[in-house]
């Protein structure tokens, strides 16, 4: 997800919120004159955005499995090193009890790596879907409130009309 689209999406939302709250309001009622072309498209352009957003969140994903893949190719890359190292100091009682004693500490290091590596990809995965949820529930809570005014506003004219 480009920071680009978050806040053109973002900005939008806000855009829609402030024309709401802006509105002229009916008298006697909660509710408010919103143009309705205007908002309309203010909306249409955020849900425009977002399609982008999420194929962003889903190439985020496909990016932490190759950098997974990646880690433990890397993994195994080391441990065949640390195995050829280990076969070349078998001659001798000690050193290969230094080789399975460096063989392990690289094991052990490479698995804290990938541990490590893994956490930090999930952490970063987890803040952007974060961040798109938040975006997600704010603009659903707008189209919502803005649903709810108008038909607010439909049934107070419908009323006037009876009046009449």
């Amino acid at each position: 997800m480009s920071d680009e689209n978050v806040f053109t999406v973002t900005e939008r939302v806000h855009s829609a919120i402030t024309m709401v709250e802006e509105a002229r309001g009916v008298p006697l009622s909660a509710s408010c004159v919103v143009h309705r072309g205007e908002l309309l498209e203010i909306l249409d352009q955020a849900r425009s955005a977002l399609p982008t957003d999420l194929d962003s969140a889903q190439q985020i994903l496909v990016t932490r499995d190759a950098i997974v893949e990646e880690a433990r190719l890397s993994a195994d890359q080391l441990l065949a090193h640390a195995r050829e190292e280990v076969s070349q100091m078998v001659e001798q009682t000690q050193i290969v009890a230094a080789a399975r004693k460096e063989a392990q500490r690289i094991m052990d290091e490479v698995e804290a790596e990938a541990k490590h590596e893994r956490e930090e990809i999930e952490a970063y995965i987890d803040s952007r879907l974060a961040t798109l949820e938040v975006i997600l529930n704010k603009t659903l809570d707008v189209v919502q409130r803005g649903r709810d005014k108008l038909q607010g506003v439909e049934d107070k004219h419908i009323l006037s009309e009876l009046a009449e």
